[in-house]
């Protein structure tokens, strides 16, 4: 087992369920001090409990917050440099994907509250943290995109158009901060079997979710579903010293999805 983040704060959001509860298990697992965010205490303390399993007396501070509401993310940053001094890492994470339907259909509410959790959530995470690893003089930030933020994916304009606005933030930022010692990257997940995923293929089909799972994965080239400690192991490197010069670009981890003509 490597030790890349022996004495590293690691921030996560979205920490109560799918990728970013497998990434702060493997950061923890290697010696990370974890601070979890997410809006749902009972995934907050679903994921502390994987923690403590993966690494036996890691620290796992926990902080419900909603990523959308400036003034919650003011204070979930102010609690992690209270609790640990510093934040040397930062999976931004939160996200949903929302309802699927035609751009004409797809409705303004929702529209409004995927942007809102996807990009405003993203936007303000940066806002925070990297004036704090501004101050330090270092820092790795790894924002979550999608296949859908480099490519288009049909009936879902929210997502799309959030996810590729995280990419969009992510080369920004990593301009503006590479000159200061800081790193943002962003990655973009394919079809990862998390709750998120699986909510979707049953919008897709309730009754047979699964069979629906195993048609949309058929043209993978991979022909499966990637797994979330995959999504954990790559968050993992990104965020660690080994990945220090990847800045301001966007990695996939789709099984080759993205590149498929």
């Amino acid at each position: 087992m490597q030790n890349r983040f022996s004495g590293k704060v690691v921030l996560i959001t979205g920490a109560g369920s799918g990728l970013g509860r497998a990434a702060a298990v493997e950061v923890a697992a290697e010696g990370a001090r974890p601070a979890l965010v997410d809006v749902s205490e009972r995934g907050l303390a679903d994921t502390a409990a994987a923690v403590e399993e993966a690494a036996p007396g890691a620290e796992a501070l926990r902080i419900t917050a909603d990523v959308t509401d400036e003034d919650a993310v003011r204070r979930y940053v102010d609690a992690t440099r209270q609790a640990y001094g510093r934040i040397d890492g930062f999976f931004n994470n939160a996200g949903v994907e929302g309802r699927q339907n035609l751009t004409e259909d797809y409705g303004s509410e929702e529209f409004d509250r995927v942007v809102g959790i996807n990009l405003r959530g993203v936007f303000l995470g940066l806002r925070y943290v990297l004036a704090v690893m501004r101050e330090q003089g270092s820092g790795t930030v790894v924002n979550t995109a999608s296949v859908g933020g480099i490519r288009g994916v049909g009936n879902q304009s929210g997502y799309a158009a959030s996810k590729h606005g995280v990419v969009g933030l992510t080369r920004n930022s990593g301009i503006e901060y590479g000159p200061f010692g800081i790193s943002v990257k962003a990655i973009a997940p394919g079809a990862i079997m998390t709750p998120m995923v699986e909510e979707s293929l049953k919008q897709i089909d309730p009754e047979n979710w699964q069979e629906a799972g195993r048609e949309f994965v058929s043209a993978n080239p991979m022909r499966r579903f990637g797994r979330p400690e995959e999504i954990g192991h790559l968050v993992a490197f990104l965020l660690s010293d080994q990945a220090g010069f990847i800045n301001a670009t966007t990695v996939p981890i789709d099984g080759g999805q993205s590149e498929q003509y």
